[in-house]
């Protein structure tokens, strides 16, 4: 059993994006593609945990409603998809994490960090996730990129600590669902969704799910919400990286998506968490 995670936000919330927009008017549009993305789910009979900006559900508050009364999770992506490690977020993330909680009727227990940005200097996240009862993280990829990564990590779920975010560590409260990697090319390298979902060969992310399986480990998954929803994503005037990152094979996500969903047997995080009686 693999686990998918849909990062729900906005077209202006995308880091690579962001610093461009920042000072422009934001009119959400994922709400707009909300049911497309249910109905995808639904088709293939997969509940997701949905990670979501917080702000979005202030705006729109019927996205909470949505994604409960069709039995999937809701779950922590920070108020404003700001990285962890952006200077001066750790005074912030608290007041965060309480506000959340008053959004979704204290339902959340699982936190992705925006553009994975857990690592040794903003660790101190788990503490504070700790203190809130949550139960597990999805923020760690154990493989090196440009922007994310923490190549010596576990790749199977472990307890994961402040003090030790890539090995396991049994006093740990928190359990860690590292994002699927591959080897492609001899480099070890993300195969857990997102940019490598719409760039990879269909066949290699097949076979890193196939070699999950045959270890016994799930696959952790992710997609963002504005990939399964191009129709809502402008097309901006980024520089050349950014938006080759941000708009490549766009797309091609929601039916590779649904393919894989066709496959491989997917559940939301609080789902496999349970049916494997990961805690007490």
């Amino acid at each position: 059993m693999n686990i998918l995670g849909i990062d729900f936000e906005d077209w202006y919330h995308p880091e690579l994006i962001k610093k461009y927009v920042k000072d422009k008017k934001h009119e959400p549009m994922m709400f707009k593609g909300l049911d497309k993305i249910l109905e995808m789910l639904r088709k293939n009979e997969t509940f997701a945990t949905f990670f979501v900006v917080g702000e979005l559900l202030e705006i729109q508050p019927e996205i909470f409603d949505k994604i409960i009364e069709n039995d999937h999770e809701i779950a922590f992506h920070t108020m404003y998809h700001d990285r962890l490690d952006s200077q001066g977020y750790k005074e912030k993330f608290s007041d965060e994490i309480k506000k959340f909680a008053e959004l979704t009727n204290h339902k959340s227990r699982g936190f992705r960090a925006p553009t994975f940005s857990l690592n040794n200097t903003s660790s101190w996240a788990i503490d504070v996730l700790e203190e809130n009862n949550y139960v597990y993280d999805s923020s760690i990829v154990p493989a090196k990129t440009s922007m994310y990564g923490s190549p010596n990590a576990e790749h199977k779920p472990y307890r994961i600590t402040s003090e030790s975010i890539e090995k396991n560590n049994s006093s740990g409260k928190i359990i860690e669902f590292p994002l699927l990697t591959t080897t492609f090319l001899g480099k070890k390298i993300p195969a857990g969704g997102g940019f490598y979902l719409r760039t990879l060969p269909t066949k290699v992310i097949k076979n890193a799910l196939k070699n999950y399986q045959n270890k016994d480990m799930p696959g952790s998954f992710y997609v963002h919400s504005w990939e399964l929803t191009p129709e809502f994503m402008p097309k901006l005037d980024l520089p050349f990286k950014n938006k080759f990152a941000t708009y490549h094979n766009l797309d091609k996500a929601y039916p590779r998506m649904s393919e894989l969903l066709k496959i491989f047997e997917f559940t939301s995080f609080s789902r496999y968490i349970t049916e494997n009686k990961m805690i007490n």
